[in-house]
C-alpha cells in the first residue's frame, strides 16, 4: 500500500494554504458535473480547467464545510439548571456545536480521497469545553489523590494535540455536496464519523491503580534469639531438676537391662515368704481364684523390661513386677507369707536409690 502522504498545511497548529489538488487524466463524470452546478460560467473542457476550477473554489474563504454538530453542555453538572420540564433543562444546559473544517487535500488517483481539518474556531471552541466543562466534571467525579491536578492538566494537553492533530479523510464522493461558494456537507451518514472521532477525545480521568498491600507479618521468635524470657524452657518442678543434673554428672559404670541380669538377679529372691493380699488377688483375677502351688524359681521375663539400672538392688520384691508375673508357672501366691503390705511405703524408689548410691 502506497504511502498516505499529506500536505505540510494538515500538520497540527499549521496555518490554512491553498488545497493540495491531484487529478487523474481523465476526469470522473461526478466531478465534472458538480463543477458545472456550482460554476456554471465555467469552462470545463480539460483536466487543467478542472484543476483550477476546484482550486479556486476550495481555496475561498468561504470554503467552510460542516462535518457534524455536538450536543454539549453550557456549565459543568453542578451548575445546570434542574427543572421539572426536560424541555427548559435542554434549553439552557445545552448548546449546539458545529464542528466545522475545511478541505487541505483531493487525491483523485491512488487514495481517492478528500482530507479535512479543522478549522480553528472550532478547535478553540473545543478547547474550552474541556477545559471548562470537561476537565471539571472529571476532577468533580473522582476522588482525590497526590498526583490528580498533574494528571489533569496531561488530560488536557493530550486533548490539545489530538484536537489539532485531527484529519478526517473519507472518499472523493464527499465532493458532491460541494455548494456554490465553496462549503459543503457531509452526506451518506458520514457526520457520524466524525462525531465518534470527536467525542472519542474526551477521555475521563481515571485514578491510579490501587497499590498492592505489602503484608506484615510477624518475626517468628528462633531459640536463639535474646528476649525478656525463654518461652521454649517447661516450668519444671526444682526436684526434678536436681535429679536432672545428678544423672547427668552420674559416674559411669555397666548398664544392665533386663534382658542380661533379669533372670540372675531374680533367681536369688526367695519368695516363699511373700503372699499377695486378697484384694489384691480379686482385681488381678476378678472370675477365678489361684490356689495351687508353684516354683519359687522364676522364668526369664519376656514382654517386659526392668529400668536401667547402675547398681545391684537389694531383694525387695516389687507389687508392680509381681503383677507382671502374674501368669507365669513359677510363682506360687500360697507361699508369700510374711510380707506386711502396709510397709510398702517405707522402701525407697528404684530410682531414689540408685541417685543415693
Amino acid at each position: 500500500m502506497p504511502p498516505q502522504l499529506l500536505p505540510s498545511s494538515a500538520a497540527a497548529f499549521s496555518a490554512r494554504a491553498a488545497p493540495n489538488i491531484v487529478l487523474n487524466t481523465k476526469v470522473d463524470p461526478f466531478l465534472t458535473g458538480t463543477l458545472k452546478r456550482v460554476a456554471r460560467r465555467r469552462p470545463l473542457n480539460s483536466v487543467a480547467q478542472h484543476f483550477r476550477c476546484l482550486t479556486e473554489i476550495l481555496s475561498g474563504p468561504s470554503a467552510i464545510w460542516t462535518l457534524c454538530t455536538l450536543f454539549l453542555q453550557r456549565a459543568p453538572q453542578e451548575d445546570l439548571i434542574k427543572d421539572d420540564n426536560p424541555l427548559v433543562e435542554a434549553v439552557f444546559n445545552y448548546q449546539m456545536v458545529s464542528i466545522e473544517a475545511y478541505v487541505v487535500h483531493v487525491d483523485m488517483v491512488s487514495q481517492n480521497e478528500v482530507a479535512f481539518k479543522l478549522t480553528p474556531e472550532t478547535i478553540e471552541s473545543l478547547i474550552e469545553y474541556h477545559k471548562d466543562i470537561h476537565s471539571v466534571d472529571a476532577k468533580n467525579d473522582t476522588f482525590n489523590w497526590s498526583e490528580k491536578d498533574a494528571q489533569l492538566k496531561k488530560l488536557h494537553d493530550d486533548f490539545v494535540q489530538a484536537v489539532n492533530k485531527y484529519v478526517y479523510r473519507t472518499n472523493s464522493m464527499v465532493l458532491e455536496g460541494l455548494e456554490e461558494d465553496g462549503a459543503g456537507e457531509l452526506l451518506c451518514g458520514r457526520s457520524d464519523e466524525v462525531k465518534n472521532a470527536i467525542m472519542g477525545m474526551f477521555l475521563p480521568l481515571l485514578p491510579p491503580p490501587p497499590r498492592p498491600v505489602d503484608v506484615v507479618r510477624p518475626t517468628p521468635v528462633l531459640p536463639s534469639s535474646t528476649g525478656t524470657e525463654q518461652w521454649w524452657q517447661s516450668n519444671l518442678p526444682s526436684t526434678y531438676s536436681t535429679a536432672q543434673d545428678s544423672w547427668k554428672y552420674a559416674p559411669f559404670e555397666p548398664v544392665y537391662t533386663s534382658a542380661d541380669s533379669g533372670a540372675g538377679m531374680w533367681a536369688n529372691m526367695d519368695l516363699s515368704d511373700f503372699q499377695l493380699p486378697s484384694e489384691v488377688m480379686a482385681e488381678m483375677s476378678p472370675s477365678s481364684t489361684y490356689s495351687d502351688s508353684y516354683s519359687a524359681t522364676p522364668s526369664p521375663p519376656q514382654f517386659y523390661s526392668l529400668p536401667v539400672t547402675s547398681a545391684p538392688m537389694s531383694s525387695v520384691p516389687l507389687p508392680s513386677t509381681l503383677m507382671h508375673q502374674e501368669c507365669s508357672p513359677s510363682v506360687g501366691f500360697d507361699g508369700l507369707g510374711g510380707f506386711n503390705w502396709d510397709e510398702y511405703s517405707n522402701f525407697a524408689p528404684m530410682q531414689a536409690m540408685q541417685f543415693a548410691m
